[in-house]
C-alpha cells in the first residue's frame, strides 16, 4: 500500500519507519555494514568534541551585552552550533558512504520492482555535474544563514532557519540516491521534491532529528536511503503536478 497522499507530512514518517524495518533484510546487509561503521566513528567523534569544547565555544560567541539573558541565549546558541556541527559531520559521513548508499538504494528498488527499468545509472559526467549543482544550490543558501548566525540579536532566529534548511538539505541528500538511479539528476530532483514539499520536509526533519540522537544516528542514514528509495518508487516521477 502506498503511503503517499498528495503532500501529507505523515508520509515522511511512514517511509522512514519502513526504512528502519528494512534494515533487518538479509539482502541489504552487505550494503549496510560499512556505512554503520563510518557513522559509528564519525558521530562518536562529534559527541566527544561537543562534550569537550561546545561550552567554551558558545561562551566565546555570546556578546557581553547578552550575558544577562544567558539562560535564554545559551540554549539557542547550543542548538545553532549543534545543527552546524552535525550537518558538517553528516556531510562527511555521506561523502564517505555514498558508493554504498547508491548500491543500497539500487538493491532496495530491485526488491520492490521485478524489472530493472527503474534502475538505470546515468553517465558519470552528468552525475558529477549534478552533484556540483546541488552543492552550489545548498552553499548559496547556507552562506546567508552563516552571516545571520554571527549577527548579535538577529542570530536568535538562526537555529530555526538552520533547522528548516537542514530538513530540506537532508531530504535532497537521501532522495538523490534513488532519483539518480532512475536517471533523474539535480534539476529534476528539485522539481519532484518541490511537489511534495511538506512531506519531504517532514522526512528530512525526522532524519535530521534522528541523526542527533546517540545510537539511533548510526542506523538512521541507511534507513533514510531505504525509505527514500521505497518512496521514490511510489512517487510520480514523470507527470508534472496538476
Amino acid at each position: 500500500m502506498r503511503l503517499i497522499t498528495n503532500n501529507n507530512p505523515m508520509a515522511g514518517f511512514g517511509y522512514l519507519v519502513k526504512g528502519l524495518k528494512w534494515l533487518t533484510k538479509a539482502e541489504l546487509r552487505q550494503f549496510i555494514l560499512i556505512p554503520f561503521a563510518i557513522n559509528l566513528v564519525l558521530y562518536s567523534t562529534l559527541l566527544f568534541l561537543a562534550y569537550t569544547y561546545i561550552d567554551a565555544l558558545i561562551q566565546h560567541f555570546i556578546p557581553d551585552w547578552l550575558i544577562w539573558l544567558n539562560w535564554i541565549v545559551w540554549p539557542l546558541f547550543f542548538a545553532g552550533f549543534f545543527v552546524i556541527g552535525f550537518f558538517t559531520f553528516t556531510l562527511i559521513a555521506n561523502l564517505l558512504a555514498a558508493p554504498f548508499y547508491g548500491a543500497l538504494s539500487a538493491k532496495t528498488t530491485r526488491l520492490v520492482k521485478t524489472d530493472s527499468s527503474f534502475v538505470k545509472e546515468p553517465p558519470v559526467v552528468k552525475v558529477v555535474l549534478a552533484e556540483l549543482g546541488r552543492a552550489r544550490y545548498l552553499l548559496l543558501r547556507a552562506l546567508p544563514l552563516l552571516v545571520i548566525s554571527v549577527i548579535p540579536g538577529i542570530n536568535i532566529v538562526a537555529p530555526v532557519l538552520w533547522g528548516l534548511f537542514g530538513a530540506w538539505a537532508m531530504a535532497m541528500e537521501y532522495f538523490a540516491y534513488p532519483l539518480e538511479n532512475a536517471g533523474i539528476l539535480f534539476a529534476g530532483q528539485k522539481q519532484i521534491l518541490s511537489r511534495y514539499r511538506l512531506s519531504t520536509l517532514s522526512f528530512g526533519g525526522l532524519v535530521m532529528l534522528g541523526l542527533t540522537l546517540p545510537l539511533l544516528n548510526i542506523l538512521i542514514a541507511p534507513a533514510a536511503v531505504i525509505g527514500a528509495s521505497l518512496w521514490a518508487h511510489d512517487m510520480d516521477l514523470s507527470q508534472p503536478e496538476t
